[in-house]
């Protein structure tokens, strides 16, 4: 018999039957109670978990959208951006923290991580030295250990940057390969000669190209006064012509944000360098121990770049344009002045002046020219460090 009721009560049901036939009543509309809570319980769990799941997502979108911001912030202003990534919880603020995040280098100029690196600041520093520590050395010979020091950031221009990183590489160099050299100090200089060779043997602008010969006559007596393996200094030679070094690009908007602040730019007019002398009238921007002329105030990047780097200027008389000033390489009237411009087709080409000479619309924008150009001009730092490191390597012996 099915009830479906209560009203379905049969009439002739003793009084004991009445009573279980309630109590089976009662614990049907339990059950029944039960399995709705039941229900409402899981809709309300399903609920929380898809709430859950839409907050964790929404909470991961904000935090990467931060994190792409953070390293844009870092591209434009290294400090700026270490710092907007520690405030917004990204970071931590532990040298091996933001040194493991400028290893993995995800999105970030490696101009600015370079720049980062080399900064002076003690903390900087001991990012410097826990960022070459991520680096393994072991087994490798000097040069493919400097091909994959100088990939992971771009070295900077300034000579007690590159001190201080050159430095913590040559320390690392040795830890990782111990009793291949004498002294720290001797991978130090190994390494500037082998930075110098790359230099030598593949840019176009030298000419008097280092043999073997000389490679190994220049690092006499930097091994604590004695002289390295001469196998080992013509592997390391042939290894450089054979490869030379990879060097990261400028990557990023590097030449937008090199403009923001520059040391001083207006309009000048540019002799050409060409058969026919013609003067053209060009938009320059002296910024970061270079000078970049563009055709047009609006143009995104420049129809030439002059690194001033070694060169001199001086004011000379010319008698077609007034407030005329020259940039040239001291003691060397006939050598072609490092530089490149971008032809009319988009080509990159090298450029071919010995001298750049400019004219200014006013004697004193002449001279203030003149005089920015002076201190933004630097010289080759290498040759000064390693005349000192050698001298310091030399009288080990000695004493």
């Amino acid at each position: 018999m099915v009830l479906k009721e209560e009203e379905d009560v049969p009439s002739d049901l003793t009084a004991e039957e009445r009573q279980e036939l309630e109590n089976i009543r009662r614990r049907k509309r339990e059950l029944l109670a039960d399995i709705q809570r039941l229900k409402d319980e899981i809709a309300e769990v399903a609920n929380e978990i898809e709430s859950l799941g839409s907050t964790e997502e929404r909470k991961n979108m904000q935090r990467n959208k931060q994190v792409a911001m953070g390293r844009k912030k870092f591209n434009m202003d290294p400090k700026k951006g270490i710092q907007f990534l520690i405030e917004n919880d990204l970071l931590k603020n532990t040298c091996e923290d933001i040194a493991q995040f400028l290893y993995k280098g995800e999105g970030l100029n490696k101009t600015a991580i370079g720049d980062y690196l080399g900064e002076r600041d003690e903390f900087n520093i001991q990012v410097l030295h826990a960022f070459v520590e991520l680096h393994e050395f072991t087994d490798l010979n000097l040069v493919q250990a400097l091909r994959q020091f100088l990939w992971s950031f771009r070295l900077p221009g300034e000579a007690q940057k590159i001190d201080r990183m050159m430095e913590a590489f040559a320390q690392r160099y040795c830890q990782c390969n111990n009793g291949v050299f004498q002294s720290t100090d001797t991978c130090y200089v190994l390494s500037f000669a082998i930075i110098m060779l790359n230099t030598s043997l593949h840019n176009p602008n030298v000419k008097d190209k280092t043999t073997v010969e000389r490679f190994i006559a220049m690092n006499r007596g930097i091994n604590d006064g004695g002289d390295l393996p001469e196998e080992l200094l013509r592997n390391l030679y042939e290894s450089i012509k054979n490869e030379p070094f990879k060097i990261p690009e400028d990557d990023g908007n590097d030449l937008t944000h090199t403009f923001f602040n520059p040391d001083r730019e207006g309009w000048l007019l540019k002799l050409g360098g060409g058969r026919v002398k013609t003067w053209k009238r060009r938009w320059f921007i002296l910024t970061d121990n270079c000078l970049y002329y563009f055709e047009y105030t609006t143009d995104k990047e420049p129809r030439g770049i002059i690194p001033l780097e070694n060169l001199s200027i001086r004011e000379v008389e010319d008698s077609k344009k007034p407030n005329c000033f020259e940039l040239y390489i001291p003691d060397n009237k006939d050598q072609v002045i490092k530089a490149c411009k971008t032809e009319a087709d988009g080509r990159v080409v090298e450029g071919n002046h010995t001298v750049y000479r400019i004219s200014a619309p006013t004697p004193e924008e002449k001279e203030e020219w003149i005089k920015c150009i002076k201190a933004a001009i630097s010289r080759d730092p290498f040759y000064e460090m390693l005349a000192a490191r050698k001298k310091k390597v030399s009288s080990t012996k000695r004493h």
